[in-house]
């Protein structure tokens, strides 16, 4: 809250200028996301939907991606954060980690997890790592998993209490097929770790893109407030991949019709306030 007024974040979206060698993760079916996303598209959505600002997240795995987006940052008010990419199992991150926190704009590190091959690659060695030298440099991390990832990502978070998780897209449940179990278990133990937060996003693309209804998201929905709470929990549009399904105002309003009976205090939070607390806007 500034001076009153409700403060919306959008705690999850993505930029990029498309080409087909750099995005191969865009497949034919997702037609739709090949051309350009830019500041400039997202500016005025935002603006329409009372969002005053957003956390963009890197979407490849380039140093390269990290520079223009802090880039961006600085020339656009609205975008409040970055979360970057750098290789965390180099041997040079902390050095990586010097450069790059010269930039106020670097809240977070996000490392593509679950399109590696190896389903334990985050307790690897040298990964682990890296996750150790984040915090001393006040960076977040964010956890983008499938379902199958969960048991390794406790063991992670386990280890390293001290240093701010957030949860991508609920880890991706099986909305489509209705499958809750074992995600739902999985999730109550990872939130039993108070440093580990969730982000409502990126639902609608695990749903049946053309058929979903309100009602398909609130088993999940559910699960996540149970066991994280009102104040670990940060909506996030997942724009532009979102709109492989919906417009923008129709997949927030998915989170915005479960909360509308929230306390006014509670909704406040998770519109903007968790997600500026947590990536220390």
């Amino acid at each position: 809250m500034e001076g009153g007024k409700r403060l919306k974040i959008d705690s999850h979206q993505h930029f990029w200028i498309y080409n087909e060698n750099e995005y191969g993760w865009i497949g034919d079916n997702e037609w739709k996301l090949k051309r350009d996303f830019l500041p400039h598209h997202l500016e005025a959505i935002l603006a329409n939907n009372d969002f005053e600002g957003s956390i963009v997240v890197q979407a490849r795995q380039t140093l390269e991606e990290t520079n223009w987006l802090l880039e961006l940052a600085e020339q656009y008010d609205f975008i409040k954060g970055v979360v970057g990419w750098l290789d965390l199992c180099s041997d040079k991150v902390e050095t990586e980690l010097e450069r790059l926190s010269k930039y106020s704009f670097l809240k977070g590190i996000r490392h593509i997890i679950h399109d590696e091959q190896d389903e334990r690659f985050m307790l690897r060695r040298e990964f682990k790592n890296g996750i150790s030298k984040l915090q001393q440099f006040g960076l977040t991390y964010d956890l983008l998993l499938f379902p199958k990832h969960l048991p390794y990502a406790l063991e992670l978070v386990e280890e390293f209490q001290n240093q701010p998780f957030v949860l991508d897209h609920l880890s991706k449940p099986f909305i489509k097929d209705a499958t809750i179990t074992p995600w739902e278990n999985n999730i109550q133990k990872l939130a039993k770790f108070s440093n580990v937060h969730c982000k409502l996003s990126g639902m609608v693309t695990e749903a049946d893109w053309d058929n979903w209804k309100q009602d398909d998201f609130t088993p999940y929905l559910d699960v996540i407030f149970r066991e994280f709470g009102k104040e670990r929990v940060m909506i996030g549009s997942d724009w532009p991949v979102c709109t492989l399904s919906r417009d923008y105002d129709t997949v927030m309003k998915i989170v915005l019709d479960y909360i509308k009976d929230f306390p006014k205090e509670d909704q406040d939070l998770i519109l903007g306030g968790n997600c500026k607390r947590f990536y220390h806007l």
